[in-house]
């Protein structure tokens, strides 16, 4: 006889916490929680479609989820939907979820939770993301040439180093008459074989390090200054960040979140220290009834286009309006200094593998064309 046992709500509920709190665990396990930019776009499009369907939001995330073939995101859907049934908002369960959604995405959510105008708030995020991603990829793009040519040198070199070197020098066999160059490639040969391992050992704990120590808060901003200082790099950066912050504080403003909050929120999703360190500046003397315009017109960091229109924005009380226009002139700006990036690396990049290539042939072909100078002589 089989006994039939009745479950009261309570029990119910807190068995149903326990299974989704194992199935989200186990889906952790098999998919990573890290949501690219691209699947941000899709994301926030899809809901703002669903949303101007008339969907509520758990029906919306229930079919997103139903569809989704991608682990990460399925874990995020399902976690949405856990956080909602608990009676936790949207943009509260958004900012928790391990640091996948910027500040300032959640800030407009959450601003336009309030007015009941989430699908508008949820096209914004999306175009504001888009065009981060574009920037993105563009930089990618434009520095993946020069790393990929720079990798196959460093390899190269390695490979000559280890195997190629070594069997061309057996054939001198007094090594004192060599040139003082080639001697020197000799033993630098002779180095790579004995300590290959530990070179590439500290190649890769130098890049371990400098990813660790970029993330200190000391040194983090003197990197951020190094970068924006830095000649190839100072003018496409600029450009990169300035077009954020446009971006950014414009869409929160339009949001109806305050002045004083979007530069706030915006010195967090500026991706620079130096910056957000200025903004933070900015923010307390604004509070204190100074205008953006009048701050930001000594601060070399912000140019006069940018300060101008920020000025006709607050006396025509349409900063958002008219900040948005300076987003998209920068976007154009940024295509043109990526495209001078790759121009001004081309050259660069050639220049320094012809000239190690050259060092290594002229050092070590030189020997074997005097010693068969000797033997044709003789």
């Amino acid at each position: 006889m089989v006994d039939i046992v009745i479950l009261d709500s309570q029990t119910w509920a807190s068995q149903k916490k326990v299974s989704n709190f194992l199935d989200n665990f186990l889906k952790s396990l098999s998919g990573s929680r890290t949501i690219k930019l691209r699947q941000k776009v899709i994301f926030f499009r899809m809901m703002a479609t669903m949303v101007n369907a008339g969907m509520t939001v758990l029906k919306w995330l229930s079919a997103l989820e139903k569809q989704e073939k991608d682990p990460a995101m399925k874990l995020l859907y399902s976690t949405l939907i856990d956080n909602l049934q608990t009676w936790k908002s949207l943009n509260e369960s958004l900012r928790d979820y391990h640091g996948n959604f910027w500040d300032a995405e959640v800030s407009i959510i959450e601003a336009w939770e309030k007015t009941g105008k989430l699908n508008t708030s949820l096209l914004q995020i999306a175009d504001q993301t888009e065009k981060i991603d574009g920037i993105t990829r563009k930089i990618k793009g434009a520095l993946m040439y020069p790393m990929v040519i720079l990798v196959a040198m460093g390899w190269t070199v390695m490979v000559l180093m280890v195997k190629v070197i070594p069997t061309l020098v057996a054939i001198f066999e007094d090594k004192s008459k060599l040139p003082p160059t080639t001697l020197f490639l000799i033993s630098a040969s002779e180095f790579f074989q004995a300590q290959w391992m530990t070179i590439v050992a500290s190649f890769i704990g130098g890049f371990i390090f400098l990813k660790i120590w970029k993330k200190t808060k000391s040194w983090k901003y003197k990197w951020d200054y190094f970068m924006i200082k830095v000649p190839i790099f100072w003018n496409m950066m600029r450009k990169v960040i300035l077009s954020r912050f446009a971006r950014v504080f414009s869409n929160l403003l339009s949001s109806g979140v305050s002045v004083v909050e979007s530069i706030r929120i915006v010195s967090d999703a500026m991706g620079n220290e130096v910056y957000r360190q200025r903004l933070i500046l900015l923010r307390e003397d604004v509070r204190k009834g100074i205008k953006m315009g009048e701050w930001l017109e000594e601060d070399p960091l912000f140019p006069d286009i940018l300060v101008q229109m920020i000025k006709v924005g607050e006396e025509t009380a349409k900063i958002g309006e008219t900040v948005i226009k300076i987003g998209d002139f920068y976007d154009e700006e940024v295509d043109i200094a990526v495209w001078a990036l790759q121009k001004s690396l081309e050259p660069i990049i050639i220049f320094l593998l012809a000239f190690v290539i050259w060092g290594i042939a002229v050092w070590v072909m030189q020997p074997m064309m005097s010693m068969a100078n000797v033997v044709s002589g003789g």
